[in-house]
Formats: C-alpha cells, structure tokens, sequence
C-alpha cells in the first residue's frame, strides 16, 4: 500500500479525537502533511470512525490537492488543511474537530481568553475568533475561504500559530494544529478542556481579566522555546 505508513498514523490520529471525546458520528478530521514526498493525508468524508482503515485514507498531493493514493473520496474540509499547512510552514498536522465547549465559544463569535495556567502552557494568549465569512465567501470556494480568514486573522492580528496554534472559525468551530500529529492532537484535547474551565469561570465571576502577562510568558516559556525546562531532556 503506498504511503502506508502515513496513512496508520492518520487513522490513529483520528481515532485519538474519538477516544478523547472530541468528535462524534462522522464529524471531525485529522491530517498529515508529508512535505518531503509533497502530500497530505486525510480522513476520508463521511466514513465512520470504527471502521476507518489506512486503505481507507486518501492522500493528496500538496500543490494541487489531487488524490494521489487511495479510492476514497477526502474530506469535505481538505481545502482548509490544504490551505493551512501551504501558509503556514511550521504546520505538520492539522485536527478540525466540533468539541462542545470550543464551538461553544466558535458561535458566540468570542475569542477563548486566557484565564489561567493551563491554558497559558499551551497557547500564548487568547485563541483568536475569526470574522463571519461574507456571503461571497460562503458561495466561492467555502472550504478554501475558510482557510484564508484564519491565515487572515493570523495575519492581522500578528499571531505566532505555533505559539497559539489553534484557532475559532466563527460560527463554526475549532481548527488545531501542530509541528507533529501528536501535537495537534495534544492541542485539540487542551483547546476543548481551557474553553470548557473558561466557560465555567466566566460562569461564576461574570467577565474577569485574563491572566497577567508575567505568569502567563513563565508558563508558555517553561514548556516551548530554547529556554524551556519542562519534562525530561531529550
């Protein structure tokens, strides 16, 4: 099977958001960018979750989006991963799931604030909200202009998106990515848990200030970045 091994690597990425409790039914996706051979491999539309298998997989080739490998027809969303891992060079895996709480704050058109610690070890500020894509937008290239309002907010909001490598699509849903498959994952069960804390904090105190500057520049650096000291050495 060609590309076998990057297609058992996205079948488990896609079974991680199940067993997290992230998706369910056929919502959601993963996938993986190859840059070296030049493709991306994604969950195929609409296939249930218990029975994906890697044959099952299609991969893409990166520059144009054709399937190269595989029968299946790819998830309606691939122009979106496509879209981010070409802007976005650090992208090695994108996760796009519809978790409660981070769609929750996707339909409010709210950023996700950074309230506390937890949050602020994974994602350097506030998980940015998308504008509502306009009416034009919806009916060109949905998929694909919902990839370029998020590297638009990025863009305009100078965002790192590895250092706050998840996004809200407004009245959509989360978009979460990572160096490696394993780190979007990571970020997809983080995102869902500090916006359900956020939710429930906003709930008890009304709106309360975001985490001071100072604690939150201690977190994320003690576990990203050169100066890091977090966990074992490698």
């Amino acid at each position: 099977m060609q590309f076998a091994e990057l297609r058992e690597q996205v079948v488990a990425a896609n079974l991680a958001l199940v067993e997290a409790g992230l998706v369910i039914l056929t919502f959601g996706n993963a996938s993986i960018a190859d840059r070296a051979a030049g493709v991306l491999a994604i969950k195929p539309s609409g296939v249930e979750y218990e029975t994906l298998r890697p044959e099952d997989v299609p991969v893409l080739d990166l520059a144009s989006g054709a399937v190269v490998a595989g029968d299946r027809r790819p998830s309606a969303d691939a122009p979106t991963h496509l879209f981010l891992v070409r802007a976005f060079a650090t992208m090695g895996a994108v996760v796009h799931t519809h978790s409660p709480y981070a769609t929750a704050w996707a339909q409010a058109r709210r950023d996700l604030p950074c309230l506390g610690t937890t949050h602020a070890d994974h994602f350097r500020g506030p998980v940015p909200v998308t504008r509502a894509l306009t009416d034009a937008e919806i009916e060109a290239d949905y998929e694909v202009q919902t990839g370029a309002v998020i590297v638009e907010t990025f863009a305009n909001r100078n965002i790192d998106p590895l250092a706050v490598p998840a996004v809200l699509v407004a009245s959509h849903g989360p978009f979460v990515w990572g160096a490696s498959v394993e780190a979007a994952v990571e970020n997809a069960v983080v995102l869902e848990d500090v916006a359900r804390s956020s939710y429930r904090s906003i709930s008890l105190a009304g709106d309360i200030e975001a985490i001071a500057e100072p604690l939150l520049a201690k977190h994320f650096e003690r576990k990203h970045g050169a100066a890091a000291y977090y966990g074992q050495p490698a």
